[in-house]
């Protein structure tokens, strides 16, 4: 079995969001908030400052908040995720994508409408945590969403929320 964690940045400016479109290996796209796989010795907070910087070109001087923390379960295709979620603060700098791991094509600020669009073929545990947030908007303590992944391809998989 696999683990791994990720950090994601919500990262707003006003009402809009910043999101990164993603290139899959398979060659398909989807759009997601900024942030990716921590690396061994980093703290998360690190990691994902390191992340948004690489794949957006913008600083974050501070994460004041841990919004909500996701884990998957994938037994069938032997991993485990677990992905903290924080809101950014203090953002500085212009936007230029120069991800080293030439996932990440674009970055640009968006609209709730527009991010609703993008991310509306994203899988379960990315769409339904960002949306309650957007919904909700909530002020106290971190919200935990897990998730059970059982299938071992994209067009089949059944995602239960337990």
């Amino acid at each position: 079995m696999r683990y791994w964690t990720v950090g994601g940045g919500i990262i707003e400016r006003g009402r809009d969001l910043l999101l990164v479109c993603n290139r899959r290996r398979n060659g398909s796209t989807d759009w997601t908030t900024p942030g990716g796989v921590i690396d061994e010795g980093e703290s998360v907070l690190g990691g994902l400052s390191r992340e948004v910087t690489e794949e957006t070109g913008l600083t974050v001087a501070s994460w004041p908040r841990h919004l909500y923390t996701v884990t998957v379960h994938a037994p069938d295709l032997g991993w485990n995720l677990t992905a903290e979620v924080h809101l950014g603060g203090d953002v500085s700098g212009d936007i230029h994508v120069d991800d080293p791991d030439g996932i990440v094509e674009e970055a640009r600020w968006v609209g709730r409408a527009e991010c609703e669009t993008l991310c509306s073929a994203n899988q379960r545990w990315l769409s339904e945590p960002l949306a309650d947030w957007l919904d909700d908007r909530w002020t106290e303590g971190t919200r935990r969403y897990d998730y059970h992944l059982a299938g071992s391809r994209r067009e089949s998989f059944i995602v239960t929320r337990t």
